[in-house]
């Protein structure tokens, strides 16, 4: 069904192309078909980026030790300075136990003892 559409009154007339189809039906038959297969049904969406925590000191270069820890490690590098940093945290922490065994403290009392030194160290810039 052809419907032409013209707007008179002006000069010469305005008419515009015709209109095929009707006003209150939907797409349907080949129309419909050749538009759902136009459609992707799948979107590929990339990988969410997801930030890798940092596992860096909040008290980098603060503290009273802090220039000689790092110059040590820019000295030595940073490998064997991990492994003798983990060395002295190791017989510290052993230092601790020792120590809790010898006034009777519990584990709870001991945990609590390995956190304060861990505070202490960061505040002091042996953690820098």
């Amino acid at each position: 069904m052809a419907t032409s559409v013209c707007a008179t009154g002006f000069k010469g007339g305005l008419c515009t192309s015709s209109f095929h189809g009707s006003w209150g039906t939907s797409m349907a038959g080949e129309d419909y078909a050749a538009l759902a297969r136009s459609v992707r049904t799948n979107v590929p969406v990339g990988k969410p980026v997801r930030l890798r925590p940092m596992m860096k000191n909040v008290n980098e270069g603060k503290g009273l030790f802090a220039p000689i820890v790092v110059v040590t490690r820019n000295i030595i590098g940073k490998k064997t300075f991990n492994q003798l940093r983990g060395k002295a945290i190791a017989l510290h922490s052993q230092v601790i136990t020792e120590f809790c065994k010898s006034i009777g403290a519990d584990a709870k009392q001991r945990q609590g003892l390995i956190r304060l030194a861990k505070k202490n160290g960061e505040r002091l810039g042996f953690l820098a």
